[in-house]
């Protein structure tokens, strides 16, 4: 996503609520719908505190997953792949999880279900997607083949013990 455009004024807007909702305690008015996760610096050693979209969750292994929407550069992200200790809240829980990145045909399946499930939203995901991509996303099973090789996917499943 190189050369991406200023993020518009109403996106960055819209992105920010979820985290004011749970640096004010109010996070579990978002129910499953988002996640807060907190991460280490992989240089720094600080903790921090990201606030992720769930786009699904698999009830039978409790995983939660997230997408990273600036790609593998997410600083989130690379933090988490440094093997620093990562924690998850959900609502009013909060857990050690471990992650995984999905490949990309499980990735496709979970962006086509996503995309189902919010058809009403369709528009607007698009025009978000488009952005974040650097290219015009339409939904069609070659640009989501695309959208799943730029921007990962990642499962988040509360560490054993």
């Amino acid at each position: 996503m190189t050369g991406a455009p200023a993020m518009p004024r109403w996106l960055r807007s819209a992105f920010r609520v979820p985290d004011r909702l749970y640096r004010h305690g109010w996070g579990f008015l978002l129910g499953r719908r988002f996640l807060r996760l907190v991460h280490v610096g992989r240089r720094s050693g600080r903790r921090y505190a990201t606030v992720l979209e769930v786009v699904a969750f698999d009830p039978a292994v409790s995983e939660y997953v997230v997408v990273s929407g600036f790609g593998r550069r997410a600083d989130w992200l690379r933090n988490i792949e440094a093997g620093g200790p990562v924690e998850v809240t959900v609502g009013r829980a909060t857990f050690p999880v471990e992650h995984r990145v999905l490949g990309t045909d499980e990735a496709l399946g979970v962006f086509a279900d996503y995309e189902r499930r919010h058809r009403a939203l369709g528009p607007v995901l698009r025009r978000v997607l488009s952005w974040l991509l650097g290219w015009r996303y339409d939904g069609t099973p070659d640009a989501r083949r695309r959208l799943a090789e730029q921007l990962p996917l990642v499962g988040l499943r509360r560490r054993p013990g």
